[in-house]
């Protein structure tokens, strides 16, 4: 039954595959290691069943250069897929796929407004003051995943009459109000907000637990998505500083040590109000405790940090990449 369910996963990768991405990949391998396309392949094939991974993991997580111990401690999609379903069940999860939702939920811990384009579009009044009070605003789509509908724009070039309507055009129903962040983060990359990414996890019988701590940091772009092209850095639990370099899931990207448009270190960077931050996180994690495992996004103000989002299905490459290490024994203790 297990080989049946990981063909089928097989057959779902293959179906939303980025070909383009996947063949730059396998250029590199061959290129770098001299493995031929054809037994590339046939690794993916046999490993992505055995492993419960991915076509394009197989090369993220380095699956050409490490015996059989190795591979079997990376979680994959389809690893965190069956993982997140038992964590975070479908009923409960609705409050966290929904930014909409989210925000009404935990809105205690946010430092900055949200307004669905329902409100906008039941009271004009409140358009006009939104842009009046906001210089810069953050238009999104409420079910959006991987940064992919974010827009920042600046209040001046926005028609107030004509806002929901823009809205609409853009396909985003949501708008959020644009989030300072603190001075040494801006001074480390100020093309976007740079979050906080902290995986926790409530087990059975209550016990939490921080699963990991990363820094999403922007390279030349107005997100910090890994899956746009930045990086993601590992950070010490307790102390708060970066413990190593700025890492791409782009394998043909080495890590960065310095950031390389601002050329501000990475690796020592110290977080601003770390404490606060853990424990913003950990009594967000003790309001929906239904959900049990979340990867958190904090954006980190001049004032303290606050939440951005909660994420059920998490990334796991956000996880294990910028620490080098399959991390899946994690998710057995849960």
């Amino acid at each position: 039954m297990r080989i049946i369910r990981r063909l089928i996963y097989l057959g779902y990768y293959t179906k939303r595959m980025n070909w383009q991405l996947l063949r730059r990949f396998m250029h590199h391998i061959r290129d770098e290691q001299g493995i031929g396309s054809a037994r590339q392949m046939m690794s993916i094939m046999v490993d992505s069943v055995r492993y419960n991974i991915s076509p394009l993991e197989w090369y993220q997580f380095g699956f050409s250069t490490l015996g059989p111990a190795e591979k079997s401690m990376w979680a994959g999609t389809g690893t965190m897929y069956e993982f997140q379903r038992r964590a975070n069940p479908a009923g409960a999860r609705t409050v966290l796929a929904d930014k909409r939702r989210f925000y009404e939920a935990y809105r205690e811990l946010f430092r900055h407004p949200l307004w669905s384009i329902d409100a906008l579009q039941a009271d004009p009044d409140l358009v006009r003051r939104m842009l009046r009070e906001h210089e810069r605003l953050v238009f999104k789509s409420a079910t959006g995943n991987c940064g992919t509908s974010v827009q920042v724009v600046d209040s001046s070039g926005l028609d107030a009459d004509k806002l929901t309507v823009w809205m609409q055009e853009h396909g985003v129903d949501m708008v959020e109000g644009f989030a300072q962040q603190h001075a040494d983060l801006n001074a480390l990359s100020p093309s976007g907000v740079n979050t906080v990414r902290i995986f926790t996890l409530l087990r059975p019988n209550g016990e939490y637990r921080v699963l990991g701590c990363r820094l999403r940091i922007s390279v030349n772009s107005p997100v910090d998505n890994m899956a746009a092209g930045n990086m993601a850095a590992p950070i010490d639990e307790g102390t708060g500083i970066v413990s190593g370099p700025g890492v791409y899931s782009d394998i043909t990207k080495a890590p960065s040590f310095i950031h390389p448009i601002t050329k501000v270190p990475i690796e020592g960077f110290q977080v601003p109000y770390w404490h606060e931050t853990l424990e913003l996180v950990h009594r967000a994690s003790l309001l929906h405790p239904e959900n049990r495992s979340i990867g958190w996004d904090i954006v980190v103000t001049p004032e303290g940090p606050g939440l951005i989002e909660g994420n059920h299905d998490w990334c796991k490459l956000v996880w294990q990449l910028p620490v080098s290490q399959g991390l899946k024994r994690l998710l057995e203790q849960a």
